[in-house]
């Protein structure tokens, strides 16, 4: 059985004046009768839309992946309270149990996979669809400030600055371990897209 992928939010990342905007891409995958959230964000009016939408509450989360620590990824986890959180290496309980989960949200064949370079502890999440293949939650792997143009060729996404980069040269090794098992890409921030093969 396929994941169900649905992007609730389209990350943004701007400046107006001296105050930021932003908030990650927040994506909603379904498979086997467990419902997954991918950083949250912090835009909450948007997130209750989103999910008011899909018919859905929070308490219907059974887990949130945390891709990295920033907050504009993270800040409304705290909402889903009957949800699980994933982070790179482990499942944290609200009753302060963790353990780890070997690269695979129980119960799924989703993935969680190491891509540190962004953040020393980032990772993305990889699902296979039927209408896209594989697709990458990618987070901030590759993201876009909204006045930037988002160019999606493979020099393009190798090349592109990250002003929050913390290692350069484990950022490149990330982008080319997504780039070579991704059909689809969704972005931290920004609109999903294609890898051209």
């Amino acid at each position: 059985m396929t994941a169900q992928i649905k992007i609730l939010i389209e990350g943004y990342a701007r400046k107006t004046g001296d105050e930021e905007f932003a908030s990650s891409t927040t994506v909603l995958i379904k498979e086997k009768g467990v419902n997954i959230i991918v950083d949250p964000g912090m835009d909450r009016k948007k997130l209750q839309d989103a999910l008011l939408k899909e018919r859905m509450e929070p308490n219907n989360i059974n887990y949130v992946i945390l891709t990295h620590y920033h907050l504009d990824h993270t800040l409304l986890a705290g909402i889903f309270e009957n949800a699980q959180i994933i982070d790179f290496e482990g499942i944290y309980s609200w009753d302060g149990k963790i353990k780890n989960h070997g690269g695979m949200v129980p119960g799924t064949d989703v993935k969680i996979i190491k891509t540190p370079g962004h953040d020393p502890f980032h990772c993305v999440v990889l699902t296979k669809t039927n209408n896209w293949g594989s697709v990458v939650i990618a987070a901030d792997v590759f993201w876009w400030q909204d006045d930037e143009e988002q160019k999606t060729d493979e020099e393009s996404l190798m090349t592109h600055e990250d002003p929050y980069m913390k290692n350069k040269e484990e950022l490149t090794e990330s982008r080319k371990k997504i780039l070579g098992i991704a059909d689809y890409i969704i972005p931290g921030h920004g609109k999903m897209f294609k890898i051209k093969k």
